[in-house]
């Protein structure tokens, strides 16, 4: 999830926003806070902690953010803070918390698109799909060229099923942010399922070009194959995916079918179960991908 920019002065610290990925689709915003010389010692180590920098501990990060919370006077700060900590919450699966903590930051700056779209992803982690898509109409109310607002709406779309406006909010993204490789995997598979799969196959090509180390786009075009009828090509791709990821239940799944598509019961028919071992619902996943 990803991380954008604000610039706001708190005493002597000046808050600035970076930006980071994440190994999802949904994407976060969280500024952090670079403090220049003179700073107060105590204010400094606060802010490296809410800042959540170097991967570090979700509670000393929770820590930070609650300290600067006790001094804090500009209110676009507090919010930016709050916004931190929930960040944090997340990071714990305290999402309950995490929305808390949203709320009192679009309470205190109601016009920061970043709050709404980081209490969209808490929504969209419990399944919430509707207040989700509602928080990030919201962020892209205030900014209708925040690209990660609208690739999180496009993938809280595609977890309900509508192919049609997922792929909508993709096309968008990706004009914006056409740099962010995860976008095109994503629609690659969004157009895979909804059956667009020559357009799906130029935006997998382009994925798997942007990152030849992940297993997602190699799986997403194998799944192109496989509606197909290219054995071979599913088959390669998801031995390329399961190389990277050999773990990894749709890979496994669609190999299966790939190999009992070619007559061979023994590799498929083992590749299906250890498939189901790791994800005892993927048979109907690919029933609704429109792949049996």
């Amino acid at each position: 999830m990803a991380f954008h920019a604000a610039h706001i002065r708190f005493k002597t610290i000046l808050i600035q926003a970076i930006a980071a990925g994440v190994a999802c689709a949904l994407i976060f915003a969280l500024p952090a806070i670079a403090a220049p010389a003179g700073s107060e010692d105590s204010d400094v180590s606060n802010i490296d902690l809410c800042n959540g920098r170097n991967n570090i501990d979700p509670d000393k990060q929770i820590q930070g953010c609650t300290a600067l919370l006790d001094s804090a006077e500009d209110q676009r700060v507090v919010s930016i803070i709050y916004n931190n900590r929930g960040n944090a919450y997340v990071g714990k699966g305290q999402y309950d918390r995490a929305i808390k903590d949203y709320d009192e930051s679009i309470k205190v700056n109601p016009g920061y698109a970043k709050a709404f779209n980081n209490r969209g992803v808490a929504y969209e982690k419990i399944g919430d799909y509707d207040r989700a898509i509602q928080d990030f109409n919201a962020a892209i109310l205030i900014d209708s060229t925040y690209a990660n607002a609208l690739a999180n709406r496009a993938e809280t779309y595609l977890k309900k099923g509508d192919f049609q406006s997922a792929s909508k909010d993709f096309d968008e993204a990706v004009r914006l942010q056409p740099k962010l490789d995860i976008l095109w995997n994503e629609r690659c598979w969004t157009r895979s399922i909804a059956g667009d799969l020559s357009s799906a196959l130029a935006d997998c090509n382009a994925a798997i070009q942007l990152t030849p180390h992940e297993a997602a786009p190699f799986d997403s075009r194998a799944l192109i194959y496989l509606k197909t009828n290219q054995w071979d090509a599913a088959i390669a791709d998801y031995n390329a995916a399961l190389k990277i990821e050999p773990k990894l239940a749709s890979a496994l799944y669609g190999r299966g079918l790939a190999e009992l598509k070619k007559g061979n019961a023994a590799a498929g028919n083992a590749d299906i179960a250890a498939a189901k071992a790791n994800n005892p619902n993927v048979a109907d996943q690919f029933s609704r991908y429109g792949v049996k």
